[in-house]
């Protein structure tokens, strides 16, 4: 296979990141595959009011394209919106890019050792090598409130903001108190007549120190690039050594739930809305949040944080279990996103037509978060289990693609005509990786989204960013089986172990 034909599916982080290595590598037959009509992933279709990484700019952001002029320690969405279409432009990606086109299935061609992809308008795209690119959070996730179709005034979540919506003055019903509303609700309570916000459970909020970058720091980072790689660095480690916080009762836990909570306690004077904003679970058994206005928020007038449990969206009004209807203008979820149905709904069929569904009938698992046993071909990234509580995902993503791209060297070195891990390798991976996650914080009794329906820990990696270096350091060719098109099982066949630098 002299130049394998390579679909990535999504043009966010991931997807721009694997095109650019790609490029990087001098494998050019690649397209992307986007369903909506930009580029961009999150950051395109986050746009609610105070939108922003909570992961500081110079981290969030590729190691071999750093930005000197992030405004922000944390930017807003539109800045790394900005930001990965100049990495777009700069990589010359853009004509790599199909907007608009959204796959519906996928069907692995054992004779040809090629992937047969449909879109939603029954095209056909051909690739002899598939990356899904697709994330964990983009599918919004609602809540299953009865009579909630039944409300008559604009009702949206908040990844799918509805701009056209005028807030002021009116009476805002806030479902959920996660990531995003911690954002936004600081951003609308000054125009809104009243919002409510309907908590579920508390969460354990820490500072976020967010300050702007001084123009002789943004000067100092264009011409010593240097520095501003020292300065990514410090980031990188002061977050790394968070993940000794992923253990549960362990000091780093003790010191982060001591500085959370004395946030709580500087920010809220004591009383039942304190005690109703204080978590009854350790501290990064959820996601930690991070905000300096969310608190503040909450102590004016116009706003009101309720426990009780929503009884029933009405018409006009929300209804909550102590008895209490709220009269409703406007209802906004943010009830986060089916963070578990990874490349849901798209339907993939690999080797003897097995579907990825049944194949994760026990849960979603992948080796290395990256490739499935059954499925030839197929890559994935921020796949199942390599998302982070401590760290920049974007390191991830590096990291996977540096992996994929050196599978996709040895398909392009014509020994080999398709690559498929050996279910022995998963299943031993997966395994020892589980048994990892049940010692950690996220293993603890509470609910969150990185589990999945039967409590099993789907979306999170185990350990620190620098185990994963270690395990994707090169590909472990005796993990894998191999062969050439056309050929039965019985005659798969290793490849020697090769480093690969991009």
């Amino acid at each position: 296979m002299a130049s394998p034909r390579v679909v990535i599916i999504g043009a966010g982080f991931s997807g721009i990141c694997m095109a650019a290595r790609l490029r990087a590598a001098g494998i050019e037959t690649f397209t992307i595959v986007e369903k909506a009509s930009a580029l961009g992933g999150t950051w395109r279709d986050n746009t609610y009011p105070g939108a922003a990484c909570d992961v500081p700019s110079h981290l969030y952001s590729f190691s071999f394209s750093l930005h000197p002029d992030w405004s922000h320690r944390y930017s807003a969405q539109p800045e790394i919106e900005a930001y990965l279409l100049r990495v777009a432009r700069e990589h010359d990606l853009l004509s790599r890019i199909r907007l608009g086109t959204e796959i519906a299935s996928m069907r692995f061609d054992e004779a040809a050792a090629s992937w047969t992809l449909r879109t939603v308008r029954g095209e056909a795209i051909v690739a002899d090598v598939v990356v899904s690119a697709v994330g964990q959070l983009n599918r919004p996730a609602l809540p299953a409130i009865p009579g909630r179709d039944e409300f008559q005034g604009p009702a949206f979540h908040s990844a799918r903001w509805r701009h056209d919506v005028d807030l002021a003055g009116k009476n805002v019903a806030v479902v959920g108190n996660g990531a995003s509303a911690i954002q936004f609700v600081p951003a609308i309570a000054p125009r809104a007549g009243r919002v409510t916000i309907y908590q579920r459970s508390a969460h354990w909020i820490v500072p976020r120190g967010d300050r702007e970058y001084a123009q002789w720091e943004r000067w100092v980072f264009r011409r010593a690039p240097a520095v501003m790689r020292a300065h990514r660095s410090s980031i990188y480690w002061r977050l790394e050594f968070n993940v000794l916080g992923l253990k549960p009762d362990g000091w780093i836990s003790k010191f982060g739930e001591w500085r959370a909570r004395a946030h709580l306690e500087d920010s809220i004077p004591p009383g039942p809305l304190r005690e109703l904003l204080t978590p009854d679970f350790a501290i990064g058994c959820k996601r930690v949040l991070i905000s300096d206005d969310y608190y503040p928020a909450l102590l004016r007038e116009s706003v009101e944080v309720t426990g009780a449990p929503i009884e029933r969206v009405n018409d006009d009004s929300v209804s909550t279990a102590d008895g209490v209807r709220r009269p409703t203008d406007v209802v906004i979820y943010a009830t986060g996103f089916q963070s578990t149905q990874f490349l849901a709904p798209i339907e993939i069929a690999g080797r003897r037509g097995i579907r990825l569904h049944d194949a994760w009938n026990e849960g979603p698992e992948a080796m290395l978060g990256m490739t499935v046993p059954g499925f030839p071909n197929f890559f994935m990234t921020y796949g199942p289990n390599t998302n982070l509580g401590h760290n920049s995902i974007v390191y991830m993503i590096e990291r996977q693609a540096r992996y994929v791209v050196e599978c996709v060297r040895a398909l392009a070195s014509g020994r080999i005509d398709w690559i498929d891990v050996r279910p022995e390798a998963a299943r031993r991976f997966n395994r020892e990786l589980q048994a990892e996650l049940a010692r950690t914080v996220w293993a603890r009794g509470c609910s969150n989204w990185y589990k999945d329906a039967s409590g099993k820990v789907v979306s999170n990696w185990s350990g620190s960013t620098q185990s994963y270096r270690r395990n994707t350091e090169r590909v472990r060719w005796e993990d894998y089986d191999t062969g050439r098109r056309g050929r039965s099982e019985a005659e798969v066949s290793p490849v020697p172990n090769a480093r690969v630098r991009v």
